[in-house]
């Protein structure tokens, strides 16, 4: 997953502000070992810009060694006057917007459409069955109409997100068809709100779309995911909440879930994420090489 900014006399800079940085991105992980990518949908412009086409876009990742654009993060603003899964009136407004992403994004390969299924915890907050039954209801809709272009609804549930805990992440994948709306495992984010992703995995392996492989030191146990404006930065409990896979003093048992994803006959794409790497000093690359290491000396022993 592509949180990746370049050190430049500007300031940072994102690898899409011009075919070079895109290029020397690609190359960097492709050297590494990685074979795809995910990134958000507004993205999909700024390709557009640099190559002429997304298919273009494809066939130059595909030179350096990057298969595709595996899947896009739906970067919606959630907001009740027009988007809020729990609100059934802004259900057409999301629906729209999902279908203009699906239609514009051809040519990159994309097998996933990644959404936070629920607003904001204190936006949504109390959490009611009928709540999450609306986001379900929207979910289904959404994701039958995803898999006419090819392309999964997967659910991805930050750890301030409205469906969190054990039991709303149980009825909300008991509301929405298994046909329509996949998994997709943060192991670290899961963490953090108390749930153990790899029991989550073994509940739901079998609608598991891909997984955000990342580590954490923390479980919020002081009410951090209600935090104002934005739970990841505001919070006062800790100043970086998420980590490379292997950090000492890790909480996410990645042995445990690659024994898991094996026992499971699991074969899609595993994904590295590297959310706000920067906080305390640290840098994208660093992070994703060492993350690199992690997978070529840990966990592929495990499932080779």
């Amino acid at each position: 997953m592509d949180h990746w900014r370049i050190d430049t006399p500007q300031g940072q800079l994102s690898q899409y502000t011009s075919v070079k940085r895109f290029d020397a991105f690609l190359k960097q992980i492709s050297a590494l070992g990685y074979e795809g990518i995910e990134t958000f949908d507004f993205h999909l412009g700024p390709l557009r810009e640099l190559f002429g086409s997304l298919e273009n876009a494809r066939v130059f990742m595909q030179e350096r060694g990057i298969d595709k654009v595996l899947s896009l993060f739906h970067a919606v603003m959630y907001d009740e006057r027009q988007s809020a899964p729990h609100v059934r009136s802004t259900h057409d407004h999301i629906f729209n917007y999902a279908q203009r992403i699906m239609r514009s994004s051809a040519g990159l390969g994309v097998e996933n459409f990644i959404v936070m299924p629920a607003g904001l915890y204190y936006d949504v907050e109390p959490v009611t069955d009928d709540k999450l039954r609306a986001c379900a209801e929207l979910w289904n809709r959404v994701g039958k109409m995803t898999l006419d272009y090819g392309v999964k609804t997967c659910a991805h549930h930050e750890f301030f997100c409205g469906i969190r805990s054990a039991e709303q992440l149980r009825k909300f994948y008991e509301w929405t068809d298994p046909r329509y709306v996949f998994f997709y495992c943060d192991t670290a984010q899961h963490v953090i709100a108390g749930v153990d992703p790899v029991d989550l995995y073994l509940k739901l392996h079998d609608r598991c779309g891909g997984f955000h492989m990342k580590d954490t030191k923390h479980v919020d146990l002081t009410g951090d995911y209600r935090r104002k404006p934005d739970a990841e930065v505001m919070a006062p409990t800790t100043p970086r909440w998420f980590h490379e896979m292997g950090v000492p003093g890790g909480l996410v048992d990645f042995p445990a879930m690659m024994q898991a994803m094996k026992a499971c006959g699991y074969e899609g794409w595993v994904g590295v994420e590297h959310d706000k790497a920067d906080v305390g000093g640290g840098n994208y690359p660093e992070s994703t090489a060492l993350s690199a290491w992690y997978i070529q000396h840990v966990l592929k022993k495990i499932y080779a």
